[in-house]
C-alpha cells in the first residue's frame, strides 16, 4: 500500500510548513484576535492560516489589551495568568506549605496558640488569686508581695509586653499563609474568567458562522428552485 502524502501548508505568521491539520483558517478566529494579526500580516484577511504557538501569542495579546482597557494596569499576578494561557498551563499550586520553622518560630507558634486559650485564661486566674490570696490573707510572715501588690503588677507587665511582640509574630507568620492562599485563589479565579469568556467569545462566532452558512444554503436551494420552475416553463 502507499501511504498519502501529508496535506502540509504555510504558516501566514511564522511562514513555516505545517500539516493541514495543525493549522487554523482565518473564518475559524474570533474577529478580536482577527484584527490583531491583520494588523501585522495584511495578507492575513485573504486566506490566511496560523499555527497553534502563534495563535495562542495573539490571543495572549487580546486578552491583554481586554485586561488593560478594563483595569488600566496589568500586575505580576496578571501577567503570571497571561503566560499561562499562552502556554497553556495550569495556575493552581498545590496547598500552601510553610518552609521548616526555626525553634523560635515554633515557640511563638505555641506562646500564641496557648495564650488564647482557656487553658490559659482559668490557669493565669488560679495564680493571680492564689498569689493575691497568700499575700492578703497572711498565710507568709511576712508576705512577700504585700498590698497594693507592686510585685505582681510589674510581673503582668512584663508578660503582657513579653506576649505582644510573640503572638504578632505568629501572626506575621499565618498572615503570610493567608497572603499565598488568596494570590493563589486570583489567580485561578481570573484565569478561569478569561477562558470562559473566550469560549463564550468563540461559541458565539461559531453560531455566527453557522448562521451564514445556513442563509447560504437556503438562499442555493432558492436558486435551484427557481431554475427548476423555470424549466417548467
Amino acid at each position: 500500500m502507499t501511504a498519502h502524502p501529508r496535506t502540509t501548508q504555510t504558516c501566514t505568521v511564522c511562514g513555516k510548513p505545517f500539516d493541514r491539520g495543525a493549522l487554523m483558517g482565518v473564518h475559524d478566529i474570533r474577529p478580536g484576535i482577527s484584527d490583531l494579526i491583520a494588523a501585522d500580516h495584511p495578507d492575513w484577511a485573504a486566506a490566511g492560516m496560523i499555527c497553534k504557538p502563534d495563535l495562542a501569542r495573539y490571543r495572549r495579546l487580546y486578552v491583554e489589551a481586554m485586561l488593560a482597557d478594563e483595569r488600566g494596569e496589568i500586575g505580576a499576578l496578571e501577567h503570571q495568568v497571561l503566560d499561562s494561557i499562552e502556554a497553556g498551563q495550569t495556575v493552581s499550586r498545590p496547598p500552601v506549605t510553610a518552609e521548616p520553622a526555626t525553634f523560635g518560630q515554633k515557640m511563638a507558634d505555641r506562646v500564641a496558640s496557648f495564650g488564647g486559650s482557656w487553658t490559659f485564661i482559668l490557669t493565669f486566674l488560679a495564680v493571680l488569686t492564689l498569689w493575691i490570696a497568700v499575700n492578703a490573707v497572711g498565710l507568709l510572715r511576712p508576705p512577700f508581695d504585700p498590698y497594693p501588690f507592686i510585685l505582681l503588677n510589674l510581673v503582668l507587665s512584663c508578660v503582657a509586653a513579653l506576649q505582644a511582640p510573640v503572638i504578632m509574630m505568629s501572626q506575621g507568620r499565618k498572615e503570610e499563609k493567608d497572603r499565598a492562599r488568596a494570590e493563589s485563589d486570583y489567580r485561578v479565579n481570573l484565569k478561569a474568567e478569561l477562558e470562559i469568556r473566550q469560549l463564550h467569545d468563540k461559541i458565539d462566532h461559531q453560531l455566527a458562522r453557522q448562521w451564514e452558512r445556513l442563509a447560504e444554503m437556503q438562499q442555493i436551494q432558492i436558486e435551484i428552485l427557481e431554475e427548476m420552475a423555470g424549466h417548467k416553463r
